[in-house]
């Protein structure tokens, strides 16, 4: 079982920047993927990458990339999504998810966080 919970969403200005946190906590962290996947309102569910206890990050979308940062704690309890130059359909909730293997399926990770809202403005 692992519980994770998010935080760091908010509301920014477009061309900003803004860190989300997930800690997590359960058994044998260091054994799961743990990362980001975002709803847009509206819109259908967004893989934007996981990283690994031992290897890379891999999987961000042509709609991030290079924008967005996903780094893993040294402790295994902790991921961050580091999000700079912010435009306004990056609005949607983000949710931090832990599974066992890397997959871009959003439908393959089993722990979710419960959300937080990230609000892009003009």
């Amino acid at each position: 079982q692992v519980h994770l919970v998010e935080s760091g969403g908010g509301l920014v200005q477009a061309g900003g920047s803004l860190r989300l946190s997930c800690a997590a906590s359960g058994r044998a962290l260091n054994t799961y993927w743990l990362g980001w996947i975002r709803q847009p309102p509206g819109k259908e569910r967004e893989f934007l990458g996981v990283q690994g206890w031992s290897g890379p990050g891999i999987g961000y979308p042509d709609s991030v990339l290079g924008r967005f940062t996903i780094t893993r704690g040294k402790d295994t309890e902790t991921v961050y999504l580091q999000m700079n130059s912010l435009k306004p359909e990056d609005t949607a909730v983000y949710y931090c998810v832990a599974g066992l293997m890397f997959t871009k399926t959003v439908d393959d990770y089993e722990f979710w966080g419960q959300g937080t809202q990230v609000t892009v403005s003009s």
